[in-house]
Order: C-alpha cells, then structure tokens, then sequence
C-alpha cells in the first residue's frame, strides 16, 4: 500500500513560487512579534502588591500586618519573609493559603496572585503552623 502523496520536507527552504513559499514568508513576518512578547515576558513586573497576612489557629499574630511587595515575586519569597518575621525556622512548619481557599504554590508569582484572587485592593495570606484547610 504506497501513497501517492510525497512525503512533505520540512527541513529544506521551501521553492520559489510554491504556497509553502508564502505560508513561509508570514511566519518571518510574525517573528519579531513573537521575539517582542517573549523579551515583554521576561522583563520582571515592578509594581507593588499590598499583602495582607491574618494567622489562622495558634500561630503568632504579627504587629505589622500590611506589606507591600514586588508583583514580579515568586511566592516562595513571600513565605521567606513571613519565616522571618514571625521568627519561624525553615525546619518548622507554616501553612499557607490564599483567601483561606487554596494554598498556592511557591512559584507562582505574586503579581499573578493578585490578578486572579486580590480582594478590595489586598492579596489576602492566611498562615498557620497547623493544617487548617484542606
């Protein structure tokens, strides 16, 4: 059972007059669109984020609870500032969640957060040293 239909090569620069030859000639147009957004994407977002921390459960109640932080943060940066502010050690444990729903993940960033789950102008960060929501 041989097909008739050649076999397409998608490593050779296409033939001058075939559709490849235009289909070829947009994609280099979208290109330097493309290498504009991926370079827009890698530029870290410098805006601030007001974060909100309120304990769940026994965990220590922080004076200061209201931070500004930057949106291009990961997560996890959030987690290490909150260990050292409640004196907390990296072997100890600390829950924490999102809105008291979720608890997101250390590489989300903090500006994303915010875009999706940010209420009345806060990003709102539930901690425990217990479990307190599933």
């Amino acid at each position: 059972m041989a097909s008739s239909a050649p076999i397409p090569d998608l490593l050779s620069p296409p033939l001058p007059g075939t559709p490849a030859e235009s289909s070829m000639a947009a994609s280099q147009a979208i290109k330097p669109n493309a290498l504009a957004a991926l370079e827009h994407y890698k530029q870290k977002d410098a805006s601030k984020v007001v974060v909100r921390f309120k304990s769940v459960g026994s965990a220590p109640v922080m004076k200061n609870n209201v931070f500004k932080v930057t949106a291009g943060n990961k997560f996890q940066a959030v987690i290490v500032f909150l260990r050292s502010q409640l004196g907390i050690k990296a072997s100890d444990p600390l829950f924490t969640y999102i809105n008291a729903a979720f608890a997101p993940a250390p590489d989300d960033t903090v500006g994303n957060l915010y875009k999706c789950f940010g209420t009345e102008g806060h990003l709102i960060v539930n901690y425990s040293n217990t479990q307190a929501w599933g």
